[in-house]
């Protein structure tokens, strides 16, 4: 049965790889998004470079992999439990440790040359099962900061905050605590990292917002 839970997991990551952002721009425009704009392979950089519908596309479907890629986490382990009482394979666990393969995935594609987007959409669809309350409140908190500010990374990184202290305040009591604080916190840091250079244009005032065009 460990065997099946190392293929979930794996599964969850090959998920994660198919990289819309690169697929929907290449339909639509039949260019790399990763050579246009910021150069990032996310759902922000295919609105800006590429137009509204390849940008909301490439949102809906890298939430729908996060959402998918979880919920195979959780029934797949939740049969392991069902069918053998093992503790560690509560389906919970399933749930986060596929999300943050998932999540791997989506950041470092195997199918793209490992050159990903930041995992914000994909979280998204994450969150949605592992912890709905907060992911609810965080794009409550993305939508308010992003209608102030107008800058797509900060309302990000604010929401990313948000979801991650959610997810942990409202842990899922069926499980151990720590297990899903760790990959609660693994998966946030993934999303804060793949934003150091916004954090830094943010820091210089230089952040691009709404409306602007990604560097040429």
């Amino acid at each position: 049965m460990i065997f099946t839970a190392i293929i979930t997991v794996i599964a969850a990551y090959l998920i994660g790889s198919i990289n819309f952002a690169v697929i929907f721009t290449e339909i639509f425009l039949k260019r790399d998004v990763r050579k246009m704009g910021s150069g990032n392979a996310g759902a922000t950089n295919v609105l800006r470079s590429a137009g509204i519908i390849p940008g909301l596309l490439t949102f809906i479907f890298d939430a729908l992999k996060g959402f998918v890629a979880v919920s195979i986490g959780y029934k797949f382990f939740e049969y392991i439990f069902v069918n053998n009482g093992d503790n560690w394979a509560n389906p919970v666990y399933g749930a986060y440790l596929c999300g943050l393969a998932c999540m791997i995935g989506h950041v470092l594609p195997i199918f793209f040359g490992f050159k990903g987007g930041k995992g914000v959409a994909t979280s998204v669809g994450i969150f949605a099962v592992c912890s709905p309350v907060a992911i609810i409140s965080g794009l409550v908190i993305f939508a308010i900061s992003l209608a102030i500010t107008k800058i797509v990374s900060l309302s990000s990184l604010l929401a990313t905050l948000v979801v991650v202290v959610g997810a942990i305040v409202f842990y899922n009591d069926s499980a151990s605590i720590v297990p899903q604080i760790i990959l609660t916190l693994l998966m946030g840091f993934i999303v804060v990292f793949k934003h150091k250079d916004n954090i830094k244009r943010l820091i210089e005032g230089t952040e691009s917002k709404i409306g602007s065009r990604g560097k040429k």
